[in-house]
This record gives C-alpha cells, sequence and structure tokens, in this order.
C-alpha cells in the first residue's frame, strides 16, 4: 500500500474534490467570506492602512486561508471516509502519533534540560567548545539523520553485520526500524530546542536566591528542583512544544522506521489516493493535535508565576567538578555530540566521496540542478516572507491598535502547522481557482488547459511563506522595536506618508533583522520537505525530495551528497543562534 516517492501525476489532471463540486462551492463561500470580511475591518478601522500598498488585515486573510480550509473540512465531515478510515489505517496512525509525542517530550525534556544543567551550573574540561557543540544536532533534518541511522543499524548495516561474524548469526539487536528507532533520531535532533532555552532560563536566575535555599539547608538537587526548574519551567515547556510541534509535522522518518503517523497519513493518502477531501478531512486531525499541544504547553506552566526580585543578575555560581565526575561529564556531552551530529555527519561525507569518484561527470549535473531549484525557491521564498512581514510589523508599529497586533499573531500562525496541513489547505483554493479558470475557457472558447498554480512555483512560494511567516516577522519585528519611536513621529509630523516611512526610514534601519530573517526562512525552506512533496511541480526535485526519494530506495550514496549540503546549509541559523545562545553573566 506503500506509494513509491517517485509516484508522478499528470499535469492535465485535476484533483478529485468530492461529488458534485461540493469542496469547490464551499471553499469559494469560504474565499468570499474571508474576502468580505477584510474589506469590512479595512473600511472600519485604520486611520494607518491608508498609503501602505497591503493592508496587515489582507495579509492574515490571506495566510490563513490554508487553515480555515483544512477546519472547515471537519465541520462537513464525510461519514464514508472515517469509517474507511477507521477500518484502515486510522487507529494506527492516532496510537502513533500519541506514542511519538510522549517519546519525543519526555526524551527531549530529560536529555535538553539535564545538558542545560549541566553547563550553567558545572565546570568541567571542554565546557566552553561543548557548550556551542551540543546546538549543531539542530543542523540535521530528522529525515537525513533518520536514513543514516537506518542504513547503519538496520539487519543489513555494517553494526548487525558486524556483531554477527563476531558472535554468530543468533545474536540480539534491538530493532532500529521500529517506533522507538523513530523517536531515538528525533530526540537527538530535536533536544536542543530544550536545551537552548532551558539554559537561558538557568542563566537568567539569580545566585543570591540560589544561594538562599542552599543557606536554609536544601542540597543542591533539591535547590534544582525546588528553585531553579520552576523558575526555568517557562522556558523549558517553550523549547518542549517546539520539539513537539516538529515531531508532529515529519513523515518521512517515521516512514522510513515504518512507524506511520497522522502528518505520514496524508501524504500516503494524497500520493495514494489522489483524494483531496480525505486528505483535507485528516489534516483536520492534525489541526487538533497541534491545539492539544498548545493547551498542553500552557498547562505545564501552571497559572503560576515566578519572578526574579532585584535589577542585577549574577547568576548561579557554578561548582567545578572533580574527580571521576568531572569527565563523566565531559564524555556524556562528547558522547551526545558524537551520536547526533559528528558520527552521522561523517557517514554522510565518506557516502558522498563514493558516490562523487563513481558518479560520471556529466552526471554531476543532476546534483547542479537539484541545487539550483532549491536555491531557487528559498531565494523566492525567502524575499517574498521578508518583505511582507516588514510590511506587517511596520503596520503594527504605525497602528498601536488590538487590531492589528490580532492580524499579526493570525499571520504567524503559520510556523505551529505541519505542512502537510498547509499543503493540502492551499491545495484546495488552487484547485478551485484552477477548476474554475478551466470552466470559462471551456465555455468561452471550448479549450481546457489544465493546471496552472496547482502543482507549480507559485503554490510552493504561497506555501512556504504561510509556513515560515514567523521566521521573518519575529526577526523583523524585534529589529524594528529598537528604532525610538521619535523618529517615526518626527516623520509622520513632516507629512510623510505610511509607505514613505516605510521606504525611506524604517527599512534601511532593519536591513540587519530583514537579512537574518531571510536567512533563517532560506535554509528552513531548503530543509522542508512535506510542502515539497505534495505541491511541487511535476518533475521539478529539490535536494530534500531527492534525498528522500534515495533513501526510500535504499541508496545511501545517492542520498548522501543533497543530503550533506543541506547539512552545510542548516549550519547558518546555527551559528546565528550559538552567538545568542550563552547571556553574558554579570561581574
Amino acid at each position: 500500500m506503500d506509494p513509491s516517492p517517485r509516484r508522478s501525476k499528470s499535469k492535465e489532471s485535476l484533483p478529485s474534490l468530492g461529488k458534485g463540486g461540493e469542496r469547490v462551492d464551499s471553499t469559494a463561500r469560504i474565499m468570499r467570506a474571508v474576502a468580505n470580511l477584510t474589506r469590512s475591518w479595512y473600511l472600519r478601522c485604520g486611520h494607518w492602512l491608508q498609503g501602505l500598498p497591503v493592508s496587515p488585515l489582507l495579509i492574515a486573510a490571506v495566510v490563513m486561508l490554508p487553515v480555515g480550509v483544512v477546519s472547515s473540512a471537519l465541520l462537513t465531515p464525510t461519514r464514508q471516509i472515517w469509517i474507511h478510515l477507521w477500518d484502515t489505517l486510522l487507529p494506527e496512525m492516532l496510537s502513533n502519533t500519541f506514542v511519538l509525542l510522549l517519546g519525543v517530550g519526555v526524551g527531549t525534556l530529560l536529555l535538553g534540560t539535564g545538558l542545560a544543567w549541566l553547563m550553567v551550573a558545572y565546570r568541567f574540561p571542554g565546557q566552553t567548545v561543548l557548550n556551542w557543540l551540543l546546538v549543531l544536532p539542530m543542523a540535521v533534518p530528522t529525515y537525513v539523520l533518520g536514513f543514516v541511522y537506518m542504513a547503519t543499524f538496520d539487519f543489513a548495516g555494517p553494526v548487525q553485520s558486524i556483531l554477527r561474524q563476531w558472535f554468530g548469526q543468533n545474536i540480539w539487536f534491538p530493532k532500529i526500524r521500529s517506533g522507538g528507532g523513530a523517536i531515538l533520531v528525533m530526540v537527538l535532533v530535536l533536544y536542543p530546542y530544550v536545551y537552548l532555552l532551558a539554559k537561558a532560563g538557568f542563566y537568567e536566575q539569580s545566585g543570591a536566591t540560589f544561594e538562599e535555599a542552599r543557606v536554609l539547608g536544601y542540597s543542591r538537587a533539591e535547590s534544582f528542583f525546588r528553585i531553579a526548574l520552576p523558575l526555568a519551567r517557562p522556558s523549558i515547556v517553550a523549547g518542549l512544544t517546539l520539539a513537539m510541534m516538529e515531531a508532529l509535522t515529519d513523515f518521512a522518518t517515521v516512514r522510513f522506521f515504518n512507524f506511520p503517523t497522522l502528518s505520514d497519513g496524508v501524504i500516503r493518502i494524497w500520493h495514494g489516493m489522489m483524494d483531496l477531501r480525505a486528505a483535507s478531512e485528516l489534516s483536520g486531525l492534525l489541526v487538533i493535535f497541534v491545539l492539544l499541544i498548545i493547551l498542553f504547553g500552557r498547562s505545564l506552566r501552571g497559572r503560576s508565576r515566578y519572578y526574579q526580585v532585584g535589577g542585577k543578575v549574577l547568576g548561579i555560581p557554578p561548582v567545578n567538578l572533580r574527580g571521576w565526575k568531572r569527565w563523566f561529564a565531559t564524555s556524556t556531552c562528547s558522547l551526545v555530540v558524537a551520536v547526533a551530529f559528528a558520527l552521522p555527519v561523517m557517514q554522510l561525507f565518506h557516502w558522498a566521496l563514493i558516490e562523487i569518484t563513481r558518479t560520471p561527470a556529466e552526471a554531476i549535473s543532476v546534483y547542479l540542478g537539484l541545487t539550483f531549484n532549491s536555491l531557487l525557491l528559498s531565494v523566492l521564498a525567502a524575499g517574498f516572507a521578508t518583505a511582507i512581514a516588514m510590511i506587517l510589523a511596520n503596520g503594527v508599529r504605525l497602528s498601536e491598535g488590538r487590531v492589528a497586533r490580532t492580524a499579526a499573531h493570525l499571520a504567524t500562525m503559520g510556523y505551529a502547522i505541519p505542512g502537510a496541513v498547509i499543503a493540502v489547505g492551499i491545495l484546495v483554493p488552487l484547485s478551485t481557482l484552477d477548476h474554475t479558470i478551466n470552466d470559462l475557457l471551456q465555455s468561452w472558447w471550448g479549450i481546457t488547459i489544465g493546471l496552472i498554480f496547482t502543482g507549480s512555483v507559485v503554490g510552493l512560494t504561497y506555501a512556504y511563506v504561510v509556513r515560515f511567516m514567523a521566521v521573518a516577522y519575529n526577526s523583523v519585528e524585534s529589529s524594528l522595536e529598537k528604532i525610538t519611536p521619535n523618529i517615526t513621529m518626527a516623520a509622520r509630523t513632516l507629512g510623510a506618508s505610511p509607505w514613505k516611512l516605510l521606504w525611506r526610514i524604517h527599512l534601511p534601519l532593519v536591513g540587519p533583522g530583514m537579512f537574518v530573517g531571510a536567512s533563517l526562512v532560506f535554509v528552513d525552506v531548503m530543509k522542508e520537505l512535506p510542502i515539497t512533496v505534495m505541491l511541487r511541480p511535476f518533475g521539478y526535485d529539490t535536494l530534500a525530495v531527492w534525498v528522500w526519494q534515495m533513501a526510500a530506495e535504499s541508496i545511501w550514496a545517492g542520498a548522501s551528497l543533497p543530503a550533506l549540503i543541506i547539512v552545510i546549509a542548516g549550519l547558518l541559523p546555527v551559528i546565528l543562534l550559538i552567538g545568542a545562545a550563552t547571556p553574558k553573566r554579570s561581574k
């Protein structure tokens, strides 16, 4: 039943939209309602909108359209679809999704928090270097580490082959192609989310509070659980929520490890059945899981509030480890770096060298084409996302109103939504638009031109902007907030329009922030797989898609070079994070 990753669809065929065009009608009604609502708000609120090329409310409406389309599918469920899903894969996908989120949550919580506390509260050999080396696994996509572990530890891999030679054919080895293997890989890639935020939470705490607890008779372990951990809980929960959302959106890793989840189910239904209605309704379940993760994170934070009293923060005084403990700490951190980054990257280099030496020179053009396709999509998405984020942030700054802030929150929600959900949510309106154009051409001139926007670079770019708008917006907003309001007020007093204010004053001042935001979006697009697999044009392969195709067919060397390029590109945001990961202690 597992569809081939090379499966393609005819360029002239339109996706099925359900019986009697029901999906076309409902989507058209949703789009008209969104347009009417946006126009109404535009007329009611906003002298600050005048002169701006695009309303922040319109941006929010366009960005939220895919989520609204998918959510609407749950309001009008198709009984036959759910009966079929429940009789086949749905129970297994639901249970696997719960197990995956639980395993990744517990694993990243323990590993990330433990390493963060070790770095903040103790001193041991190699700590300075290990402090930033522990962030490097973020550069490796989960599906890349997944296929490396599959090739290394599977039955036919080198590890089990050597063990059978040494200890006989009946030697027992844990089954890597399982839910446990998928959870292990995701924990090794995603723990830095918890590690970075937990470390920041520990660094921000006052050493005086910690020392007072020691004076009252608490041991260092008791002080950690009763003082340091509660104070850092908001930061830890934020990192945990991000890690669980990343695990939810992954489909390639769980496919490699034969552990189907809801995200994998959406891809299977679309590739195997080309049933957009069923994919939409199953995507609605993923939206519910996202909401559950958010509610779970808020419940973990609790209603208690912890505040740091006093201005100057001296930080928790670190303890110098002695004897075997100092080397145990160094070995533990080094082992994590080795298994999560160093050894897998070395294996990729080994495979890549083999691939380059045995591949004819003319075949290298294939990799150049893959790189060009990835670069093109990344540049387009980064440019559009950053430009729209600048317009949105500028509108919020000029308005100083609740409506604009709400629009900004809605426009940046895409980062919390799985890529498969966004892809399905965009397929529906784009397919509706294609059907409408073809129907008009058929009625006017008796011709049809097939798909126009569905399966195009335009649709892909739209999906990327929806998915990664938050990344660009946060970078732009943080830079814009550093501009004193007096500059804005002076320019408005001198008669500068919002557009001139944006172009002549704000844009030059936030250039570095825009560059950082564009760089982060650029790298995220290169690594993005679910959206690219579902929306790419026919025959348009990228580095990520090629890695997925080769790994699905166990052609490890063929997947290594594109994977290595993705990892090298992924080091860029990690380098940017390293500089901000460790706040400086006050002296």
